[in-house]
């Protein structure tokens, strides 16, 4: 019985390395649902409940995020206290689910090849997808540097954040933290309507992104090879200077990886933001999101490895 106890208890440990690890496989391989997708479905849960809720002040967004956040954070959990042995498979299945490397990589490369037959319309519109910036006006290297600014910034938002949380607390660690980016890209950005609404979202969402977003840069200068160095140096240079937190560290470091320069003017439904140069090589050109997207692959490597382990020391800890 003690055998059998002990076999059982190391088991419980590499449930969810080993989720982890199946489920970014999973991501590389699988492409996303085109219907009825997870994060889908949760987006238009919470655009219903929006409409619901929605008042200009800082208190009902704070219920509004309180209610998107706890009631997927509750219903993993019980589901994840049910599961048993089946545990690693439920892991994977989530982890799948809520991860977005190879989307992510897909996107970028599809604007790209826009850019790469100098249809300039198409990449525009495409660029939309992966970007919330007005591109009516960009030309091709402007877009392959929004390109590249959304693959550094989602490398942490779609794949190092999820896998982290998911280290730390398993299925409700995934779900809960995909609920928490998601609300932000819905309602945590400035504008009039979600200045006070959305404040609590954003602010959940800075939170969350503190310590992976400082995992991607790390990430980002341990898998570049010969940059590395300079990527961390970027990266702790220029990081904060960023009007996010977060994003500007893993911008930062894919800047000093590939040896370009980040930042500039952006505009966002009319409005400009005229952003401090990040890193200080030359100017992104078409064929740097192809290595972009590479370092992103790496990056997500690393990360499933990284995150596999420190799910493993967790759940070793007397």
């Amino acid at each position: 019985m003690r055998l059998l106890g002990t076999v059982a208890e190391r088991w419980q440990r590499k449930d969810v390395a080993l989720g982890l690890l199946a489920g970014t496989l999973l991501d590389q391989l699988l492409p996303d649902p085109r219907r009825a997708h997870p994060v889908a479905l949760f987006g238009q849960a919470a655009t219903s409940l929006e409409r619901l809720m929605w008042s200009d002040e800082r208190r009902r967004g704070v219920a509004f995020a309180a209610v998107c956040v706890g009631v997927p954070i509750t219903a993993a959990g019980i589901v994840d206290a049910r599961v048993g042995r089946a545990r690693p498979v439920a892991v994977a299945l989530v982890t799948w689910a809520v991860l977005g490397s190879r989307s992510l990589r897909a996107e970028a490369r599809s604007v790209q090849a826009r850019l790469r037959v100098d249809d300039l319309p198409a990449a525009r519109e495409r660029l939309t997808h992966l970007v919330g910036r007005d591109p009516s006006q960009l030309g091709a290297d402007e877009i392959a540097r929004a390109c590249v600014e959304s693959v550094a910034e989602n490398t942490s938002d779609a794949v190092v954040a999820p896998l982290f949380w998911g280290a730390l607390a398993g299925v409700p660690g995934l779900i809960g933290y995909r609920a928490v980016n998601t609300l932000d890209a819905m309602v945590g950005h400035r504008s009039s309507r979600y200045d006070k609404f959305g404040w609590a979202s954003a602010r959940l969402d800075d939170v969350a992104n503190v310590v992976p977003a400082r995992l991607t840069a790390a990430l980002v200068a341990l898998v570049c090879g010969a940059g590395g160095r300079r990527a961390w140096r970027v990266a702790r240079r220029d990081g904060l200077s960023h009007p996010s937190p977060n994003s500007g560290l893993c911008e930062a470091a894919f800047a000093g990886a590939l040896g370009v320069r980040l930042g500039g003017r952006n505009v966002y439904g009319g409005r400009v933001e005229e952003r401090p140069a990040i890193g200080d090589g030359r100017p992104v050109s078409v064929d740097d999101v192809d290595r972009a997207v590479r370092l992103c692959a790496s990056a997500t490597a690393a990360a499933a490895v990284v995150c596999s382990v420190l799910a493993y020391a967790v759940r070793a800890r007397p």
